[in-house]
Parts: structure tokens; C-alpha cells; sequence
């Protein structure tokens, strides 16, 4: 008897980069005493004191919860949430007055309601989504899903751990040649970790407004910099003052997974200065009815906080971030000169290059599986493997194109200090199995 046909789309489906080790691991049957997964960026600290006061008293007398009933907000979402994203920018010294919220199931719904609402027809190569290379993954993933289409300008890590951006004018040769829909950036970066500063944001800007493009902004990372005298920089920064013709084309997608840790909370946001943009973002939006009800109730406490108490809950996180990424970061080097570490100026990443270490022929993906799989080294006497993710998918190449991502890995800074500090001893002692066994 015959089976049911898949879509073409289904059956090209490969587990995302982020999460291919953890599902390889779940298989693995005979397990090491131990493992580090810094795969994925599943932070692992509490989530903010407001919020959680309200996870853990979700009966309070105030709370809508407290019958136990559970029901669809608007579209948008609760007033609250939407005043919370608001509330946020408003302490970090951005001016909100004319901007729109729709609140959505985590910062990846944002993402895709953004690639609808920027880019051409599905199924055909018009308007694409812009992106700077390597981006997050899950971008390329959703246009797939939603059959649009990307294209992107590259960066390269070069070998003092810097992520080189092209020159405007070959940035500017993209645009004419593809007319995309949208350009993407993310600031405080994930992958790499780079930060993008101010005054090359407003240059990115000036080529949005040059080409009629909407400027998109992921700042899941917003206020989790390392650089010494750096500003914080946002989309929500660079105004008609700096680049006359800006305000009204600009979207950031929000979240509440990584500087308020709390991925499993699923919040996130498109912001917009465009009425109309926000309007039918919203409309899209109604065939998912809303965002998860109690988790907008969780984090909506944050309308309520002051700018001092958001200001030092930023500066916490900077501390400790910061310190274990430059300490992880020169234990790698110290143990294995020959790595390429990206420099640690942003977000929770690190990416790592082995291409000066290993044997010709290596491959991300198959060192990621090995881990999983099989590998195992002795770390303070205990077997213990790493879970990292390989950057292959981060990377948007045509085929027959190579993959700077065949050589480097992305670890995320989700673990203790203490957990962290044992990655760079377990990453190279891997590597040296590995490539023993090749």
C-alpha cells in the first residue's frame, strides 16, 4: 500500500544548527557521566525580580489568572505588554511617542510576521530579506518556510578575531542587484558577538532611505555590550536628526528570552514608527489569535519599572556576561594559539574558528556529531562531552559555494561561570580526539 506523500518543503527539512547536537545526544545510548550543552542560548539564570514575583503568585487578587481562567487577549496583546517593550526603550533613553507594538509568541513569531510584511510575494525572488552574513539561522529558516527569499552581503572573521563588514559601496552593488525589501542587522550580534556602533548603523541607515528599504533590527541583545566607552546603540537611536527620512521605515523585533532570561516564556514584539506596518502586522497576526496570555501577564511587570532599577539589572548582566565570555575567550587561545576566537564585544557568542588547527577535509557538522554521539574526554576526572552548534547554517551560500561555517562553531554563555570555565580544556581535548580519529 502506498503512503501519504510529504511536502517537497517537509521532506527537505533538517534539524536548525542550534539545535542538531542536543538532538543527537538524546539518541546517543550509552551517555558520558557528564555534559555541557552551550549549543543553544538557553539561558539559565532567574528571570527578572518583577516577573518573577508574578510567575509565583499568579492567584494574587490582581492578577487575571486568579479565577482560573485563561483567556485570548487582543490581537496586540494586553496594554500592559505592549507599555512594558515601551517601558524598556523609554528607561534606556529612547523616545517612544510614536511607536507600535504587537506582542507575539517569542521573538521568532516577530520574525516571521517580519519577512511577510518586507518581502515579496512567496515563491518568487522579489523584495528579499537583506542580511549580513553570518546572521542567525532562524531567519534563513523561516523565509524558507514562508517561501521568501534572502540574500546577504559576507562578513569575514579574520585572524585577530574580528568580523570585517564590505566596504558601503559593495554592500550598496547588493542592494542594486537584488532591490531587497528589507535590510536586517543585529547590533549586539548573534552569532559572532560582534557590536556594531553607532556610526555604522546611521551608514547602514542612509542606504535604507537611499534605496526605499525598511531597516530591521534584531535587539534581542540590546544592553549586553563589553566594550570599554561603548554607547548603547539601537535602531530606535538613529532618528531624522541623524539620517533625515529614517523615521517610519524602522522595525526591531523584542524579546523577553535573553537580557530578561526567560526563553521558555515565549514573549517577544515587533516594534514599529509605522502605524500602517503595525496595522497589518496586527492583521496577519489575528489568524494566531494572540501571544501566550500568561506569559504577556509575566512580563508586562516591567512597565511598571523605573529607569534606575532597569538600568541596574542591564549593568548586572554586562558584569556578568562580560567577565566569563573574556576569561573563556583567552582560555581557548591560551590552550590552543592556533584557534580563532571572534572578539568578545556583544551578546552571549562566541564563534570559534579551527581552521589553522585541523587537517584538510574538516567538517563542523561531523566534529558536532562526533561529540554527540560518541566523544568524551576526562575533565576533573569525570567523562564529559560538549554540545556545541556548527555555523554552517548560519551562513546563507549558493550551492557549490564553500562554507566559512565548515571550520567554526558558535558556543553560547548559558552555563555557570564555573561550567564555563571547564569549555575551553573540553573543546580542545575533543578536538585533538576527533581529529586523531580521522
Amino acid at each position: 500500500m502506498s503512503k501519504p506523500i510529504m511536502s517537497a518543503h517537509f521532506e527537505s527539512r533538517v534539524p536548525s544548527d542550534v539545535r542538531l547536537a542536543q538532538m543527537k545526544y538524546a539518541e546517543r545510548k550509552v551517555k558520558p557521566e557528564a555534559v555541557i550543552n552551550i549549543g543553544i542560548g538557553n539561558v539559565s539564570l532567574p528571570t527578572n525580580p518583577a516577573m518573577m514575583n508574578r510567575m509565583f503568585n499568579l492567584d494574587a487578587p490582581e492578577s487575571p489568572f486568579n479565577k482560573g481562567v485563561i483567556r485570548y487577549t487582543a490581537t496586540g496583546g494586553f496594554d500592559e505588554t505592549q507599555e512594558a517593550f515601551k517601558n524598556i526603550l523609554k528607561c534606556e533613553g529612547f523616545d517612544t511617542s510614536n511607536l507600535h507594538v504587537t506582542v507575539t509568541d517569542g521573538g521568532s513569531t516577530g520574525m516571521e510576521l517580519l519577512i511577510m510584511g518586507v518581502c515579496g510575494p512567496a515563491g518568487t525572488d522579489e523584495k528579499p530579506l537583506m542580511m549580513i552574513d553570518p546572521a542567525y539561522t532562524n531567519y534563513i529558516s523561516f523565509a524558507e518556510r514562508v517561501g521568501r527569499k534572502t540574500v546577504t552581503v559576507k562578513r569575514h572573521l579574520n585572524e585577530d578575531g574580528k568580523f570585517s563588514l564590505p566596504e558601503l559601496n559593495k554592500i550598496e552593488e547588493v542592494i542594486k542587484a537584488n532591490n531587497p525589501g528589507a535590510l536586517l542587522v543585529i547590533p549586539y550580534d548573534n552569532p559572532t558577538g560582534q557590536l556594531y556602533d553607532k556610526e555604522t548603523l546611521k551608514a547602514l541607515a542612509e542606504l535604507c532611505v537611499k534605496y526605499n528599504l525598511w531597516m530591521v533590527s534584531d535587539e534581542a541583545y540590546r544592553e549586553l555590550y563589553y566594550v570599554e566607552g561603548s554607547e548603547l546603540v539601537s535602531i530606535w537611536g538613529i532618528t531624522d536628526k541623524d539620517v533625515p527620512g529614517i523615521e517610519g521605515r524602522r522595525i526591531s523585533i523584542e524579546t523577553a528570552s535573553k537580557v530578561w532570561n526567560a526563553c521558555g516564556l515565549r514573549i517577544g514584539a515587533v516594534v514599529t514608527d509605522s502605524a500602517e506596518f503595525n496595522n497589518r502586522c496586527a492583521a496577519e497576526y489575528t489568524a494566531n489569535l494572540c501571544a501566550n496570555a500568561i506569559g504577556q501577564y509575566i512580563f508586562g511587570a516591567l512597565a511598571h519599572e523605573s529607569k534606575e532599577q532597569i538600568a541596574s539589572w542591564c549593568k548586572e548582566l554586562r558584569d556578568y556576561y562580560g567577565d566569563t565570555i573574556k576569561k573563556v575567550s583567552k582560555g581557548l587561545k591560551d590552550l590552543e594559539p592556533g584557534l580563532i576566537i571572534s572578539s568578545p564585544d556583544a551578546s552571549i557568542y562566541t564563534v570559534i574558528d579551527v581552521r589553522n588547527v585541523v587537517k584538510p577535509g574538516f567538517d563542523a557538522i561531523e566534529f558536532v556529531l562526533y561529540c554527540a554521539g560518541e566523544g568524551a574526554v576526562e575533565i576533573d576526572g569525570v567523562q564529559t562531552t560538549l554540545l556545541v552548534a556548527p555555523m554552517k547554517g548560519f551562513y546563507d551560500i549558493a550551492k557549490g559555494q564553500s562554507n566559512p561555517g565548515s571550520t567554526q562553531f558558535r558556543i553560547s554563555y548559558v552555563e555557570s561561570p564555573e561550567t564555563m570555565m571547564k569549555v575551553p580544556e573540553l573543546f580542545v581535548k575533543l578536538l585533538k580526539q576527533f581529529e586523531a580519529s580521522r
